[in-house]
């Protein structure tokens, strides 16, 4: 800083109305415009004003008009002055000595302002990135092969829509045999539950009475009873000659069918199996041990096969002649018992045939009853463990197809219609999650991820309000909300921070991408009626922060203060100041070391 500078921004007090000659002289020379450099083309230089005896020239660049007794006289100044200087104390001492004999009152007064009151909004502003709300590796629920894939990269998916689907070939094969066992239980349950037919209770009430009858003509003796029981055991004995040449029940022949159904379903997987293994064979995939066992599985499920048709034939055909012949025997037995009856009948005879009336009642009570309440739960059981194994190869069926979680864009693609993948963690990353997943998948919505210190996180809540600037769309501003603060802070490189996500509710906000670099302002609040002053205004030293305040007789007085935010260009005061003062918007000038001459710094 120049002395010009020095004179003109450093206050003076005033210390008398009636200004000296030196005064005069001082007042005249701040009155001249100044440029904060001089230029004294043709003019005496300061050393000149010193040798005319004007230190206040000679401080300010004035040239002054000569005296009349130095014009012819200046010549022995010469002599004189060296000597004058070195005992007063050197160019520098005799400076000093000049400037504190100048007066403390000057015309121009320092550079000020005004402090200022105010409320203000106040925010706290930090670097983010934008991130996909969701992103994961889509993969199938167990491992197989890729059938269809029905997406690309760039494709947008709606949550639900089918992405891709599984070969399901084996489980189509399995469908078939839990649909027949349920269909075998179902009719298991069915026969429960009709109970017995009457023909059945038919039969043993005929045979109950034959044993009534058999037992009265055994009592009787050759009495018209035993003739009686006699005829009844030979109308039993036709009674079941004619049931077995009405051949089986209809129950019976839908059993068969049912198991033959069965079997056929397991004919049909192995042979699938047998095939496919057949050309693992062919390419090495396999021992032929394994491929042996195949055909051996599969030879055995072609024997039941034919065994079942065999039963289901033999169902169909009814009662073999054989069985016939014997009831056809039975009746004509029953027929000569009936001839031996009317004979006479011994005591032997009689105890047997009352312990056959006595069968026959249980047995007639038994076919009334129908089937115990055990077995129709049991039945039930049965269908209701058929109907789970079909639902679960059913799931499986449906789980082939590989849908989308929410909606989202398509960012990746790692496999193709034909490869081979497993399951694999939904959010997992690298080369062990894309060689097991079919695609990457990551959402429409986005958000933004900043890390605020410990100091702020403190005044950020849920739901709060934040705007957005992405260096991508400078001049476009995006909004969004506070949607998460993370519950543990995070160390990085000693610095504690703490991860906060905002949600975009912008319409504009499919511009941003995932990786952008943002700027998020979080409205924190306001200060109201807080005091401001301008940066500029704001010192450093040793003692702390500070502002010079324009004091009593324009001096400048320093005050420490603890600062607060900064708005723009000013800085809030937070204590140190009332709020009605002036301070300086640039400090006081420093106490110069060296030949030239300044003003003192104000007291403080």
């Amino acid at each position: 800083m120049n002395q010009e500078d020095m004179l003109t921004n450093t206050p003076v007090k005033t210390t008398s109305s009636q200004p000296s000659p030196l005064e005069h002289r001082f007042r005249k020379a701040e009155a001249t415009p100044t440029t904060g450099t001089i230029v004294t083309t043709g003019q005496p230089s300061q050393s000149e004003h010193l040798l005319t005896g004007d230190p206040v020239a000679a401080a300010v660049g004035e040239s002054p008009a000569k005296p009349p007794w130095l014009k012819w006289k200046w010549k022995w100044l010469l002599f004189i002055l060296p000597p004058i200087v070195m005992l007063l104390g050197g160019p520098d001492r005799l400076g000093s000595k000049l400037m504190e004999s100048l007066p403390s009152n000057s015309a121009t007064k320092p550079l000020t302002q005004v402090v200022e009151r105010k409320t203000v909004p106040t925010s706290i502003t930090a670097n983010g990135t934008v991130k996909a709300y969701q992103s994961i590796n889509l993969s199938p629920k167990t491992a197989g092969i890729i059938k269809t894939l029905l997406v690309k990269e760039g494709d947008r998916v709606k949550q639900g829509e089918v992405v891709a689907v599984m070969d399901d070939s084996n489980l189509r094969g399995q469908l078939v045999q839990y649909q027949g066992q349920l269909l075998q239980q179902q009719a298991n349950l069915q026969r429960l539950q009709a109970g017995n037919r009457p023909q059945d209770i038919a039969k043993a009430e005929a045979q109950l009475a034959e044993a009534k009858a058999n037992l009265q003509q055994l009592q009787a003796g050759n009495r018209p009873q035993d003739i009686a029981k006699a005829e009844a055991q030979l109308a039993e004995a036709k009674a079941n000659l004619q049931q077995l040449q009405a051949g089986n029940r209809p129950q019976e022949i839908a059993q068969a069918t049912a198991k033959l159904q069965q079997v056929q379903a397991t004919l049909k997987q192995r042979e699938g199996d047998w095939q496919r293994y057949q050309q693992l064979y062919k390419s090495g995939a396999i021992s032929g041990q394994i491929l042996e066992q195949k055909r051996a599985d599969r030879d055995v499920a072609q024997n039941q096969v034919v065994e079942a048709q065999q039963v289901l034939a033999l169902q169909k055909a009814g009662t073999r002649p054989e069985q016939i012949a014997q009831a056809q025997a039975k009746v004509a037995q029953q027929a000569e018992a009936l001839s031996l009856i009317k004979a006479g009948a011994r005591k032997e005879e009689i105890a047997q045939a009352k312990a056959k009336v006595e069968q026959q009642v249980q047995a007639v009570a038994v076919l009334k009853a129908g089937t115990r309440k055990e077995e129709i739960d049991q039945a039930i059981a049965q269908v209701q463990a058929a109907q789970g194994s079909l639902k679960t190869i059913q799931n499986q069926i449906e789980e082939t197809k590989v849908l989308a979680p929410f909606d989202g864009i398509v960012l990746e693609k790692y496999a193709d219609v034909g490869a081979f993948v497993s399951p694999s963690m939904a959010g997992g990353g690298g080369a062990s999650a894309s060689s097991s997943s079919i695609l990457m998948l990551t959402s429409v919505r986005q958000q933004v991820v900043v890390n605020l210190s410990e100091s702020q996180i403190a005044k950020v809540k849920l739901g709060q309000s934040v705007a957005i600037k992405a260096d991508a769309f400078p001049g476009e501003k995006f909004t969004g909300k506070v949607e998460q603060i993370a519950p543990q802070a995070k160390v990085t490189q000693n610095v504690t921070s703490v991860e906060v996500r905002v949600s975009i509710d912008s319409a504009t906000a499919t511009k941003l991408a995932a990786g952008m670099n943002v700027e998020a302002d979080f409205a924190v609040g306001q200060l109201e009626n807080a005091i401001f002053v301008p940066n500029a205004a704001v010192v450093k030293q040793a003692e702390g922060a500070g502002v010079y305040v324009l004091g009593e007789g324009n001096k400048s007085v320093f005050r420490q203060i603890q600062t607060g935010v900064t708005v723009g260009k000013q800085t809030e005061v937070k204590s140190g100041l009332r709020g009605n003062e002036q301070v300086l918007l640039s400090p006081p000038a420093e106490q110069k070391s060296g030949g030239g001459i300044s003003l003192p710094r104000p007291s403080q």
